[in-house]
């Protein structure tokens, strides 16, 4: 398939990596720890490799994996290592309690990633609306996604379904605030009673 680079080595990281080398990709993890990106790549095998963190990654979609606080100043911190590439935020940037954003409309965190990006990389939101859970299982969960550059959702929308997720695009980058709340609205369904293996769907009339 292809290669996925992922900034980060949480827990969203590693589900991320192992789905994606599962359906055949090779996974290129770069991060601050880089001991605990040695161990995720050494968990998964299957040819992962572990990158400097700030240095130019292998692959051409390259995933932010990291909490929302610090995502728009690791994106920064890599600079002009990420001209050209398709940069993904999964980010959910809740309050505290997760009973709120800590963003507002124009100015999601996508959108800040965007504003400080290097010429030539284009950035998409993606990931954020799907539970860690339900991501591990090889379910058709619908995967929603936003982003400016058609090319590059085309490209993100391919990887989504190469995981055997259900790609949704829903607009430009200016819809990731959408999908921000998104992410908090699944949060809110799944503490009244529904619980953490549910999912976002759309469904035909």
């Amino acid at each position: 398939m292809t290669t996925i680079s992922i900034i980060g080595s949480g827990n969203m990281a590693a589900t991320i990596g192992m789905k994606a080398a599962k359906h055949g990709h090779t996974v290129e993890f770069t991060s601050r720890d880089t001991a605990k990106a040695q161990a995720l790549a050494d968990r998964i095998g299957d040819g992962a490799t572990v990158a400097t963190f700030g240095t130019r990654p292998a692959g051409d979609i390259v995933i932010v994996a990291v909490l929302h606080a610090g995502a728009v100043d690791v994106v920064a911190h890599f600079g002009d290592a990420l001209a050209g590439k398709i940069v993904v935020d999964i980010t959910n940037p809740f309050n505290a309690d997760a009973s709120g954003l800590v963003t507002t409309a124009g100015n999601s965190v996508t959108q800040q990633i965007a504003a400080i990006a290097p010429e030539g990389a284009h950035v998409v939101k993606a990931f954020n609306s799907i539970f860690r859970g339900v991501l591990e299982e090889d379910k058709p969960v619908d995967a929603f996604f936003a982003g400016d550059s058609t090319e590059a959702k085309a490209r993100v929308a391919e990887f989504l379904e190469s995981l055997g997720l259900r790609p949704r695009d829903a607009g430009g980058l200016d819809m990731a605030h959408a999908l921000e709340w998104a992410g908090l609205l699944l949060v809110g369904v799944a503490r009244t009673g529904a619980g953490f293996d549910i999912g976002l769907r759309v469904e035909p009339s």
